[in-house]
């Protein structure tokens, strides 16, 4: 016993494990008892000791199977993963033992004890979530104030957007290439008209009652196209060796990087009027487009730079050994390379301005977090924002994980690595 005690070895694996999995069931019991039966088997020890009873078990238990090339292939993998040492054993212990205490009260809450039927806040009854606020409101969510009437503009805009993406994934050779030019600078147009209206017979609508999850992919979308080729030609002046377009763009990227979002929102929406010519008018949504992408493409200059500063410099010799110019050299050899060892910072990039719409919201525009804070202030209401707030959250989570995860295929499919 006193040698089992001291240093758990490969001979005595038996017994080693017989003890391991004694404590650390011990310590589980402890857990599910108090978290599902409210019993404390530990309560005749000190407060302190008791709390920490099961996490201090389930470490001797864990120190007992804690046995290098067992020939056990699970307790090798457990080992490996889970108890290389001391310290991985307890933080394990710790994060199973926090999921096994909070996930049951958390699903309770969003299901086993929600509500999901009725249309008013009366109907909810109990202590789980009153999904029928979000039911209620959801219309709101998705368009904001755009009229129930013309919502099918928003719904065909959308539908051709992606009709269209979809597309350029199966045609190939110069019809992808024509659809991207579509896609880019003709698309934009079509859309805006389809959405805004004024022509062709259709209603006008003013950017004003634009909301909810519809603008905020409206301003994601237009900010993305936008923000990577200004970014990439302010990454190309900072290298240039031009001292004009060198500190142009350094100036341009250092004053859009050294000030909060909020702060651009606000002088594009506050200040910027004010100097323009007398009957000069231009749409806050638009200002708030043009504030966003450019905050966007100060950011995504750097990332590009980056790349472009990862490449030998042999590449750009063997370009110029073969009599290309600067532009055809950056558009076929040097970008290419540098934008592939940069696509995690460009879909971070990406990232950071589909969670950064929501502040539009301080200068009037109700996208799906301002629809949230909208709603909760209805009499009617009143209490409902971590609902609002948590299919917010969903939402925004889907789309930035979404993108994530295409971001990392893409990176997979253009690796050169072998």
């Amino acid at each position: 016993m006193k040698n089992i005690l001291i240093k758990p070895s490969k001979e005595k694996l038996n017994s080693f494990v017989s003890f391991g999995s004694f404590f650390i069931s011990i310590a589980f019991i402890d857990v599910l008892a108090n978290t599902f039966l409210n019993l404390n088997f530990t309560s005749f020890l000190p407060g302190k000791l008791s709390y920490f009873a099961p996490l201090i078990i389930g470490t001797i238990g864990l120190y007992f199977i804690r046995i290098e090339f067992s020939g056990n292939k699970m307790l090798d993998r457990i080992n490996t993963n889970f108890n290389s040492n001391n310290l991985n054993a307890v933080l394990s212990l710790i994060v199973i033992f926090a999921l096994i205490k909070y996930i049951p009260p958390v699903l309770n809450w969003f299901f086993f004890d929600a509500n999901f039927v009725g249309n008013s806040k009366e109907e909810c009854t109990g202590s789980g979530a009153c999904w029928i606020f979000v039911k209620v409101w959801f219309n709101r969510f998705v368009y904001g104030m755009y009229p129930d009437a013309e919502q099918w503009r928003i719904n065909s805009a959308f539908f051709i957007l992606f009709a269209l993406v979809g597309a350029s994934f199966f045609v190939s050779g110069k019809y992808k290439t024509y659809l991207i030019i579509f896609l880019l600078f003709v698309y934009p147009i079509i859309g805006l008209k389809l959405i805004s209206g004024g022509d062709f017979g259709l209603k006008y609508v003013e950017t004003g009652a634009w909301g909810g999850l519809s603008l905020t992919f409206i301003v994601s979308a237009f900010a993305l196209i936008l923000c990577f080729p200004i970014g990439m030609f302010l990454a190309l002046g900072r290298r240039s060796n031009l001292p004009a377009i060198k500190y142009s763009s350094i100036g341009f990227i250092e004053l859009w990087r050294g000030v909060p979002l909020i702060t651009v929102l606000f002088m594009s929406a506050v200040m910027f009027p004010m100097f323009l010519p007398d009957g000069t008018y231009v749409d806050k949504l638009i200002r708030v487009l043009i504030a966003i992408t450019l905050f966007e493409a100060a950011y995504m200059a750097e990332v590009i730079r980056g790349g472009l500063q990862a490449l030998p410099k042999g590449q750009y010799e063997a370009a110029k050994s073969l009599g290309m110019g600067y532009w055809r050299m950056h558009f076929l050899i040097i970008l290419p390379q540098a934008l592939k060892l940069v696509i995690p910072g460009i879909a971070n990039t990406f990232l950071a301005l589909v969670k950064d719409t929501p502040l539009i919201f301080v200068v009037g525009l109700l996208e799906l977090a301002g629809m949230v804070n909208l709603a909760k202030t209805n009499p009617k209401w009143l209490g409902m924002a971590m609902e609002g707030y948590v299919f917010a959250g969903l939402v925004f989570w889907i789309i930035c994980y979404a993108m994530s995860r295409y971001s990392q295929n893409l990176e997979k499919k253009l690796s050169t690595e072998r």
